[in-house]
C-alpha cells in the first residue's frame, strides 16, 4: 500500500492552497508584473517602451558590453574551473577536500568585495605595493579599471561554477574503460583528449552557461570597475537609467530588465535543450574519483594550484587588510602608520555601517528562518504528491534565481509601487520590500536541500504510522520533520551565506537608513573612503568562511550534494 493510498484525505487543502498562494507571489506575480508593464505600456507617438528601448543605441552598446565582458569572463571561468576539476578530481594530489574550500571562496565571496579587494591590489594608491616598494608612479591609470578588468573579475568569480559542473562529471567516468586503456598502452594525456574530456563536453557546456548568464547579471564587479569609466552592460544601464531618471522611467526600465530576462532564460533554455540531446549515460559509480598518480609531478601540479589560490584569493584579500588599517590611501602601511580607526568607525552604533550590518542580519536570519519553515511541507507535498502541476510549480520556484538580480528588483518595484490593496500601506523603501525579494531569490537556494533529502527519505515509516491512525500534522512533526532537519538547517545557512552580503538586488530597492552591507560598501567605494569599505569587506570575507566552515562541519550529517563544495 503506497501513502497515497494509506492517507485518503490526501495533504491538508488549506496547507496545499497557503503554499500554492505563496509560491505565485514570489515567483509568478513579480515576472507577471514586469512583462505586463513592458509590453502593455504606450506614450505619445504609439511607441511601446519596449519598442524605444530595442531602437535605442545606448541599448545595444551596453548589450555589446555585456556580451563582451562575460564572454571573456566565461573563457577565463572555464580555463580555471576546468583546470582545478581535472586536477581534482582525476589525480592524487593530496588534500583535496582544502583545494576545494578554498577555490570554492571567491564564488561566496560578495562581487563587490571582490571588485574592491582587486582595486587596492592595483594602481599606485596600493597600500600593500607601497608598503613594498612597487607601487606604480603616482597618477598612473588602475589596469583594472578597463572592459578587460571587468571580465578578468568575473572569470575568477563564477569559475568555481565550472568547477562544479565538471566535478560531478568526473566522479561518474567509467573507472574500469579507462583503466583498461591504460592497461593498453594509452599515455595519460591520450586517455585524457581521447576518453575524458568528450565524455566531459555536456558537462563543460553546462559549465560554461551557467557562468555565463552568472556574468551577465553581475552587478557589483561592473559596477565598482565600470561605472567611473562610463562603460555600462545591461545590469549597470538599469541602474543608471533608474538612478538618473527616477520612477517616470519605469517602464523603459522595466523593458531593459525583460530583455535581459529573456536572454538569460532563453541561454540556461538552450544549454538544457543541448544537454538533453548530447547526453552521454555514464556508468561509473558516483563518488568513485579516478586517481591517475602524477608521480614526481605531484608537487609540481600542488605548488601550480597554490601559486593560482595565491594569486586570485590570498593577494587580493591581503591587499584588502592592509587598507583597512591605515589612516587614508597612499600611505604604506608600517609599524607608524598602523591604525585599527576604520574598524572602530565600522562598531560605531551611530554609523551608518553598524546600521547597514544591522539591517542585513535581521533580513538574512529572518529570511533564512522563514525560508527554511516553508520549504519543509513544500518539499514533502513536492515528493509525495508528484503531479505535473507541481512540477511545473516546481519550475516556477527557479525563476527569481534564474533572473538576473536587477531584473527581479525592478519586478519587485513595479509589484509593491502602490499601496497594497484594502491595507493601503505602501513597502516602497522599506526593509519589507527587501525582505520580499530576498524571499522570491532565495526559495530555490533553500528548496533544493531539502527536496533532495525528502526523495532519499523511505515513504514506508508514513505509512505505517497513518495505518497506525496518526494524522497529517503528526506524522510531518514526528517523523518527516526531524529526519529533515539536517538539510533544512543546510538550506537555510546556504540562505543566509549569499543573503547576508548581497548587493545585486537590495541596489535598487534600499533607502535612506534602510542600507544593506552590501550596499554600504557600494556606496562606501563610490564616495572615495576606500579605507572603512575595505575595513567592512575584512569582516564580510571573515564572516562568510566561519559560515562555510559550519556548513562544512554540519556536510557529514546530509546527503551529498548538499554542500556545493564537499563531494
Amino acid at each position: 500500500m503506497t501513502l497515497r493510498h494509506a492517507t485518503s484525505s490526501g495533504p491538508p487543502k488549506g496547507l496545499l492552497w497557503v503554499l500554492l498562494c505563496i509560491v505565485a507571489l514570489l515567483s509568478l506575480l513579480p515576472s507577471l508584473r514586469l512583462l505586463v508593464t513592458a509590453l502593455l505600456d504606450w506614450r505619445e507617438g504609439g511607441s511601446s517602451s519596449l519598442w524605444r528601448v530595442l531602437s535605442s543605441s545606448s541599448t545595444w552598446t551596453a548589450l555589446y558590453h555585456s556580451f563582451y565582458t562575460s564572454g571573456l569572463g566565461t573563457l577565463l571561468s572555464l580555463i580555471l574551473g576546468s583546470v582545478f576539476a581535472f586536477c581534482l578530481g582525476l589525480t592524487n594530489i593530496r588534500m583535496k577536500q582544502m583545494w576545494v574550500f578554498l577555490f570554492m571562496l571567491p564564488m561566496m565571496i560578495p562581487p563587490q568585495v571582490t571588485a574592491l579587494s582587486w582595486l587596492q591590489l592595483f594602481g599606485p594608491g596600493s597600500i600593500l605595493l607601497n608598503s613594498i616598494g612597487l607601487a606604480p608612479s603616482f597618477g598612473s591609470p588602475n589596469p583594472l579599471y578597463s572592459a578587460e578588468g571587468i571580465a578578468l573579475l568575473l572569470g575568477v568569480q563564477h569559475a568555481p561554477l565550472v568547477f562544479l559542473a565538471l566535478r560531478t562529471q568526473l566522479h561518474c567516468l567509467p573507472k574500469e574503460q579507462i583503466e583498461a586503456a591504460r592497461l593498453n598502452g594509452a599515455s595519460l594525456w591520450r586517455v585524457f583528449f581521447d576518453i575524458v574530456l568528450p565524455l566531459c563536453r555536456t558537462a563543460l557546456w553546462a559549465g560554461a552557461a551557467i557562468a555565463f548568464v552568472s556574468a551577465l547579471g553581475n552587478f557589483g564587479i561592473p559596477a565598482m570597475l565600470g561605472i567611473p569609466i562610463s562603460y555600462f552592460v545591461l545590469p549597470i544601464q538599469i541602474y543608471q537609467t533608474l538612478s538618473s531618471f527616477g520612477p517616470s522611467m519605469l517602464s523603459d526600465v522595466a523593458a531593459l530588465s525583460v530583455l535581459m530576462g529573456v536572454l538569460a532564460i532563453g541561454i540556461v533554455s538552450l544549454q538544457g535543450v543541448m544537454q538533453r540531446r548530447h547526453a552521454l549515460p555514464l556508468i561509473g559509480m558516483a563518488g568513485r574519483a579516478l586517481d591517475f598518480h602524477l608521480g614526481k609531478w605531484r608537487l609540481a601540479t600542488e605548488v601550480l594550484l597554490g601559486v593560482v589560490l595565491f594569486a586570485i584569493l590570498v593577494l587580493p584579500l591581503l591587499a584588502l587588510i592592509a587598507t583597512s588599517l591605515v589612516p587614508t590611501l597612499g600611505v604604506p602601511l608600517n609599524a607608524k602608520t598602523l591604525t585599527f580607526a576604520a574598524w572602530q568607525s565600522m562598531f560605531d552604533s551611530e554609523s551608518a555601517t553598524w546600521r547597514a550590518l544591522t539591517n542585513s542580519m535581521v533580513l538574512s536570519v529572518s529570511a533564512a528562518l522563514v525560508l527554511m519553515l516553508l520549504s519543509l511541507p513544500l518539499a514533502w507535498l513536492l515528493v509525495r504528491y508528484a503531479s505535473r502541476p507541481l512540477r511545473w510549480l516546481q519550475n516556477a520556484i527557479d525563476i527569481p534565481y534564474t533572473l538576473p538580480g536587477v531584473v527581479l528588483a525592478i519586478a519587485i518595484i513595479l509589484l509593491f509601487s502602490r499601496p497594497l490593496p484594502l491595507l493601503e500601506v505602501s513597502l516602497s523603501g522599506t526593509l519589507t520590500i527587501i525582505f520580499i525579494a530576498y524571499l522570491a531569490r532565495f526559495l530555490t537556494v533553500c528548496l533544493k536541500p531539502v527536496h533532495n533529502s525528502m526523495l532519499q527519505l523511505d515513504p514506508a515509516m508514513e505509512e505505517a504510522a497513518s495505518l497506525a491512525g496518526a494524522n497529517f500534522s503528526q506524522r510531518l512533526r514526528h517523523i518527516v520533520l526531524p529526519l529533515l532537519a539536517p538539510a533544512a538547517f543546510a538550506g537555510a545557512l546556504l540562505v543566509f551565506l549569499t543573503a547576508v552580503n548581497e548587493l545585486t538586488v537590495s541596489a535598487l530597492l534600499w533607502s535612506a537608513g534602510k542600507e544593506t552591507i552590501g550596499v554600504v560598501i557600494f556606496n562606501l567605494d563610490e564616495s572615495g573612503n576606500k579605507v572603512l569599505a575595505s575595513a567592512v569587506s575584512v569582516l564580510v570575507v571573515a564572516l562568510v568562511a566561519v559560515v562555510m566552515l559550519l556548513l562544512s562541519g554540519l556536510g557529514r550529517f546530509l546527503p551529498k550534494g548538499v554542500i556545493p563544495w564537499q563531494n
